[in-house]
């Protein structure tokens, strides 16, 4: 009998939502279905704008969530409708909802979301607010996929990694008969992402063709990597709040050359990484990269040129690299309805396992 669930992710690049369609039956999860609704412009820019202090803020994010919630309304739909499949036969839909502030030192995270009416416009039971018990019992409350990672990357005999690149960068350290262990290193995309927007009036840098017509600024690069975040021993994770455009400027001389500059943005992304794992002592066999940033040749390059693991796509592992996160999040879905943790204590700092997420009803 199958096990079905939606996973629905919108991670901090703010480029759009994943929806997944998934059975659970098997050992290994089947992927059903999969969905991507890039966001409007307009919308983009109002979930950035989020992100950072200004008017109306109250009523301007519960308008998002409105609208985030009927976009993945439509994407569910389209999922059933791709697999001859209705409401009812889904158990539950994971929703992680839009994070626009991440401040776990401050004791919260947000994550703009309306799961009611998700359930409403669906008909489905929706589980969502992931991030939260684990930040009350003391956790970043991120990163929270290492427990899937290891339920489907893990292998016997090889130590593998797996390096999500989203806006933000984080990594799960998957050692042979070892406690899966994993951290936020740093920024992904959302430098790269925000740089040629400003300079190109681009969205992203595609295959990152621009960055590899710039020289790396090493001493830019240096002044990048020296911030405090870069030295603080796991538990750990970032956001936005931390490095954003603002930050860059504050560095910048002024007399770099703007692809140049894009060079150094892809440069850190790739370097923190592979001192990320250096630092915690982990010697991969393997590097296996999903999120967005997986398609950004020129980054995976220059992953590669920093480390002597072979880096891969997690497409060899089995899982398509835009499908491992919203995969996740039906997974932990299942797991709150099951009643099981879904942190992992020592990844997050929390102190103990704790069942993530609340649940809203069909």
């Amino acid at each position: 009998m199958r096990e079905l669930f939606v996973g629905i992710m919108s991670g901090t690049s703010l480029d759009g939502i994943d929806a997944v369609l998934v059975d659970f039956s098997a050992e290994r999860p089947a992927l059903l279905a999969h969905a991507h609704r890039p966001y409007t412009i307009t919308l983009r820019d109002e979930l950035t704008a989020l992100c950072a202090s200004g008017p109306d803020e109250i009523h301007r994010s519960q308008r998002a969530a409105i609208a985030l919630a009927h976009i993945s309304a439509e994407l569910v739909s389209g999922l059933l409708a791709a697999a001859g499949l209705s409401a009812a036969d889904v158990s539950a839909i994971g929703c992680h909802g839009q994070t626009v502030r991440h401040m776990p030192d401050d004791g919260y995270t947000l994550q703009i979301n309306a799961p009611s009416l998700l359930a409403e416009l669906t008909g489905i039971a929706v589980v969502a607010d992931f991030r939260t018990r684990d930040i009350a019992a003391g956790g970043q409350g991120a990163p929270l996929v290492p427990a899937f990672h290891a339920h489907v990357f893990s292998d016997a005999t090889r130590s593998r990694v797996v390096l999500n690149i989203g806006g933000m960068a984080n990594v799960t350290l998957l050692a042979p008969g070892e406690p899966v262990r994993g951290f936020d290193c740093g920024p992904g995309n959302v430098l790269m992402d925000g740089w040629i927007a400003r300079a190109r009036g681009l969205p992203y840098d595609a295959d990152g063709a621009w960055a590899a017509t710039g020289k790396v600024d090493r001493t830019l690069l240096d002044r990048l990597l020296s911030h405090p975040f870069f030295a603080r021993q796991p538990p750990k994770s970032c956001g936005r709040e931390q490095f954003n455009l603002d930050w860059l400027d504050s560095l910048l001389s002024g007399s770099e050359r703007a692809e140049a500059v894009q060079a150094t943005l892809t440069e850190l992304s790739a370097v923190s990484v592979c001192e990320a794992l250096a630092s915690a002592g982990f010697r991969a066999d393997e590097i296996a990269v999903c999120g967005g940033g997986s398609l950004n040749t020129y980054l995976v390059r220059r992953l590669q040129a920093h480390t002597r693991a072979q880096v891969i796509s997690t497409a060899h592992w089995g899982v398509a690299p835009d499908s491992v996160e919203p995969l996740a999040f039906a997974w932990l879905a299942r797991r709150t309805l099951r009643g099981e943790a879904g942190n992992v204590a020592n990844v997050t700092g929390a102190r103990g396992p704790r069942i993530l997420g609340a649940v809203w009803p069909a």
